[in-house]
């Protein structure tokens, strides 16, 4: 029901149409030219003999889903981003014979004039570094894992190794923005949006894309992470990622200021959805029907989140499970704890970030406790899963934007060293969701520099967690630009079929 039946828009109002964008008219006038061409060759089949007298499709048309193309393995992903770059030498990629390389130079062969960092270029040096760290076999797949990890060592089986990831990107800004959405330079969807778009929400008063953002126990070398990173780029702006923060209210001002109840709140909303709709008929701006739906969205948050937050009605068995941490608001368990809450309440896409992978120096006294941070959490979040039935459709994913050097930058002694960026090889894993439980795919030369065998690039892992997901990554487009835009580009993209089971 309009709320203004006999409103006369303003002359300022019709002022705001006139200053529309040529790309906004444009678009309008497209799509007049061709419903009326269509009406012209079948009127009844394009209006079945109803008499039309607003064009603006609905706002359930402008938010439907896409859909998938094929029956999805995966329903929802947790994706547990490690900022900075995990050093696969000292975690996963296992090179014993390193020990004999101690202090020698990284031989040219291996190197083969790879672009350096800044952090590197002027060293007249580059001595290997060998993992002061212990490896053993795990699992009935053998999988190496260093003894940073003991709770990620206890359930090898369950994971799908990659130890072949790669990528072009040597600086964190480009690496980081290329691995989330598919393109070094930003203003792209990343994947959480590209997965809102589409498979759209599995709840009414939750957002379908959720961020978290941990803060590491060490804080010693932050890389800074914006909005960007969840942005949804050219897609809808209700595709964007909802930034969940970890002290106070869960989301600025989702709580009615004082003096405002929720009667006021609900008149308010009714309002505005009327004198957007208004503006949307006029102007004919989707993002409008973004700005209606955030509203609304909000107005049902008021009662779902503080719900949703409330983990001390959590039973200690809980706490057992992620750990001690996990009762800390900020902490990678909580936000652990908390990526659970949410796919459990139905939000399709929960992506964590957790801070201070980036070891230039003091690995021996970094590294420990950056693992300690996550290891029991991401071992407690695969436990629960699977306790809550939601394993096998969940897709977890773990790891970062690039790896480490196997030589040392800085100093470099028995007990110590450092490891530059290196985008050649590094390890990522996967678990649930369809990925193949217990799979080691790919190989690494013995300085962990070069893929001997299996390479997986970005392009293709983006197009394997799609198929997981229900998509062919060469049909899941989006108009723009008068391109048909892509997650994974227009290189050549391939599913790694030995990672799905």
């Amino acid at each position: 029901m309009n709320p203004f039946p006999n409103f006369t828009p303003h002359p300022l109002f019709k002022d705001y149409v006139r200053s529309e964008t040529r790309r906004q008219f444009l678009r309008r006038g497209a799509n007049f030219l061709g419903t009326a061409a269509l009406a012209a060759l079948a009127p009844n089949m394009l209006f079945g003999g109803e008499k039309k007298n607003d064009s603006a499709p609905s706002m359930q048309d402008v938010m439907k889903a896409i859909g998938p193309h094929f029956p999805p393995k995966a329903k929802r992903v947790i994706y547990l981003h490690m900022v900075g770059g995990p050093s696969q030498v000292d975690l996963f990629d296992h090179k014993p014979v390193m020990n004999d390389w101690f202090d020698k130079e990284l031989p040219d062969t291996i190197r083969m004039g790879q672009r350096l960092t800044g952090m590197t270029s002027g060293q007249k040096r580059f001595p290997v570094a060998p993992s002061k760290y212990k490896f053993e076999k795990r699992g009935k797949n053998g999988m190496w894992v260093s003894e940073l990890l003991p709770w990620t060592a206890k359930m090898v089986d369950d994971l799908t190794f990659i130890r072949s990831m790669h990528t072009e990107a040597i600086n964190h800004e480009p690496a980081i923005t290329y691995m989330q959405t598919g393109n070094m330079v930003t203003g792209r969807p990343c994947l959480g949006s590209w997965v809102s778009y589409g498979l759209g929400s599995m709840n009414e008063n939750l957002p379908t894309f959720v961020v978290l953002v941990a803060k590491p126990s060490n804080t010693e070398q932050i890389q800074a992470i914006s909005a960007r990173l969840w942005s949804s780029g050219y897609l809808s702006g209700e595709h964007a990622g909802v930034s969940f923060r970890s002290a106070g209210d869960p989301i600025l001002f989702i709580n009615n200021p004082d003096g405002v109840n929720e009667k006021v709140r609900r008149k308010t909303l009714d309002g505005l959805k009327a004198l957007n709709e208004m503006n949307y008929r006029e102007v004919g701006d989707p993002e409008t029907h973004t700005r209606i739906q955030q509203y609304e969205l909000a107005f049902r948050m008021q009662a779902s989140v503080p719900e949703l937050t409330a983990i001390t009605n959590e039973p200690e068995s809980t706490y057992t499970l992620y750990g001690e941490d996990a009762k800390k608001p900020g902490t990678f368990a909580n936000s652990a704890l908390m990526a659970r809450r949410l796919v459990e309440r139905g939000v399709r896409f929960v992506q964590i970030y957790h801070n201070n992978w980036d070891t230039h120096s003091n690995t021996s006294g970094r590294l420990p406790s950056q693992c300690k941070d996550v290891d029991q959490a991401c071992y407690g979040l695969i436990q629960d899963l699977k306790a809550r039935g939601m394993y096998d459709d969940t897709l977890v994913v773990w790891g970062g934007e690039f790896g480490r050097t196997i030589y040392t930058q800085g100093n470099l002694t028995k007990e110590n060293y450092g490891r530059d960026h290196h985008p050649r090889c590094f390890t990522m894993w996967m678990a649930g969701g369809g990925a193949k439980p217990g799979a080691i795919h790919g190989e690494t030369d013995d300085f962990s520099y070069n893929i001997v065998k299996d390479g997986v690039h970005i392009r293709d892992f983006h197009a394997t967690v799609l198929n997981l997901l229900g998509f062919d990554h060469e049909r899941f487009t989006h108009r723009y630009l008068g391109l048909d835009q892509k997650l994974t580009g227009v290189e050549k993209a391939m599913v790694v079929k030995e990672l799905i089971s």
